[in-house]
């Protein structure tokens, strides 16, 4: 007997490599000879990352779209386009479909499914800006959460050293430059006070100082490593440097990164041919080219440096799921950015690749068979059922009540302030006092959204500004789990880094002895309920765990 099971996977898709992990579901095979270059990415002292010119996370997107493409051209896979997840239908215990917004018409659809695969991404942008597309949103995950699904670690996020800095107040998003650019960059800050404050006055540009006046933070701090440390400290060193002063544009919160000694010893062609496209897209959106010769002291040339600064790139924590890729919830799988596997409380440069062909490619094809082995589950269950009806109602009830708030308040301008509280309280150094504001300014923020929040437009056909607002309420929602997990976590880990424990050298200080665990967060049944923390001991047979030492 032939049987045609029916998965509903839901894909996020957008042009960041922050979730080239999300798309492997389906896959074909092509035969071909090319020759892939590897280099240095932060965290590593090997070249273990592929690496396509600045364009990598682009290409590994392409490649899984053509694949996916395929399967489409087959009849194997039909996809939904502009449509969005609302809810996740449980039948007797099982999560058997969805209920989806058609983004166009404003429809609500049933669909009915053996499994559900969520591959939604990652939740940066609780924070407002970040490096992951406008689009992405934790909408899909929050809604398994509170259907049952545990939220784990959520306070593992990842801040991308490597990003141009804000420049006002107007901005939607941030830009973030590859990895690959430390290299052969090298990061810095002026040695003198006096010269951070001329940088930030425009009195002097970053070519004016001369080598001994530079202070190479990352190379002095961690001579092992360099400008290769991870992300994590990376990040921590910039924001101690421009905490201290020593930041070098107009607001103070930037650092240099620089090609200079790089072009003089390799030559600008080298140069160009690793990293021309990313000199190109810095300019675009500066209006400098880091690879123009801009001055020459004591006959030592000096070329214009790039200023980056930190910003929330990627999500460690997710949703929970166990070694087959399954969350708490039965039939209801999560892959890629959006479960909390692999990573821990860091991610290495590419190792989303590392996991996305891990949790697409070799572990969810044949782990989701075992689940569905059980024949009981093959039957085709009918969206007629009263449980789609129940999922479908809720939502429209959940809409109408958005809709009918009716305030004053816009959906970006609290979606900024959201940001603000986020970044301000629960970004790069969390403390337990912060924590604590950060939580009651995240709740009084929902009870402004929930009764000030103004929707123009209506329900019926396409209405962005209402996709928005459900996406901020989950947002919003995610941003309590963030603050609750890294208030409860009394240590130091990864990105996660609480300025109460830390070392005398101002490393991250971990207390293995009692946060060896997983945090899983429960749903309470209302969002306005503290979540129960669920306990999952951490356990290592193979490995000694120690603490990272980058400094030798």
């Amino acid at each position: 007997m032939l049987v045609r099971l029916t998965f509903i996977v839901l894909l996020r898709c957008q042009t960041t490599s922050s979730t080239s992990a999300l798309h492997r579901v389906f896959h074909s095979h092509v035969s071909m000879v090319v020759c892939l270059l590897t280099v240095h990415f932060g965290g590593a002292q090997v070249s273990r990352t592929f690496y396509a010119k600045g364009q990598t996370g682009q290409q590994l997107l392409l490649a899984a779209y053509s694949s996916l493409s395929a399967q489409v051209a087959t009849g194997k896979v039909k996809l939904y386009t502009r449509y969005e997840m609302e809810d996740v239908v449980i039948v007797d215990g099982h999560a058997r479909g969805i209920i989806a917004k058609n983004l166009v018409t404003g429809e609500l659809e049933r669909f009915t499914a053996n499994a559900v695969v969520i591959a939604t991404g990652g939740y940066g942008n609780a924070y407002f800006l970040s490096t992951n597309a406008m689009g992405c949103n934790c909408t899909a995950a929050i809604q398994c959460y509170r259907k049952g699904a545990y939220m784990a670690n959520p306070s593992y996020v990842q801040i991308h050293p490597t990003c141009i800095p804000v420049h006002g107040d107007k901005q939607s998003k941030l830009t973030l430059m590859s990895e690959s650019l430390r290299n052969d960059g090298r990061i810095w800050v002026p040695k003198k006070l006096e010269d951070a404050k001329a940088l930030q006055a425009g009195t002097k540009k970053g070519s004016d100082i001369p080598e001994e006046d530079r202070d190479y933070y990352l190379e002095r701090r961690y001579p092992a490593f360099g400008n290769l440390v991870p992300r994590d400290v990376a990040s921590r060193a910039a924001k101690e440097r421009c905490d201290h002063g020593f930041g070098v544009n107009n607001t103070g919160l930037a650092v240099f990164l620089d090609f200079s000694e790089s072009i003089n010893r390799l030559g600008i062609d080298t140069i160009l041919q690793r990293y021309g496209n990313l000199f190109d897209m810095y300019e675009e959106i500066t209006d400098v080219n880091p690879g123009e010769l801009a001055n020459e002291i004591n006959g030592v040339k000096y070329y214009n440096p790039m200023m980056i600064f930190p910003a929330i790139h990627y999500t460690m924590g997710g949703i929970w799921v166990d070694y087959e890729l399954m969350t708490t919830v039965p039939g209801l799988f999560s892959i890629g950015e959006c479960n909390f596997s692999d990573h821990g409380a860091n991610r290495l440069g590419a190792s989303a690749l590392m996991q996305g062909l891990a949790d697409g490619y070799f572990v969810l094809p044949y782990t989701i068979q075992n689940y569905l082995a059980d024949q009981a589950l093959w039957g085709k269950v009918s969206t007629d059922r009263p449980e789609f009806e129940e999922a479908e109602k809720a939502v429209m009830a959940e809409t109408d009540r958005l809709m009918g708030i009716q305030g004053k308040r816009s959906v970006d301008s609290l979606h900024k302030e959201l940001g603000h509280i986020m970044w301000e309280y629960v970004g790069m150094g969390r403390t337990k006092e912060g924590l604590e504001e950060g939580l009651k300014q995240l709740k009084a923020l929902s009870e402004e959204f929930n009764t000030n929040l103004f929707i123009p437009g209506k329900k019926e056909g396409l209405n962005v500004e209402l996709d928005k607002a459900i996406h901020l309420r989950d947002f919003i929602l995610m941003g309590e789990l963030v603050a609750y997990d890294a208030l409860h976590r009394e240590e130091s880990c990864g990105g996660h880094f609480r300025e109460e424990h830390q070392t005398e050298e101002g490393e991250a200080k971990r207390d293995d002895e009692n946060f060896f665990y997983v945090g899983c967060w429960e749903y309470q049944g209302d969002d306005t309920k503290t979540p129960e923390l669920i306990k999952e001991p951490l356990e290592y047979e193979a490995i000694k765990v120690q603490t990272r030492n980058y400094k030798n």
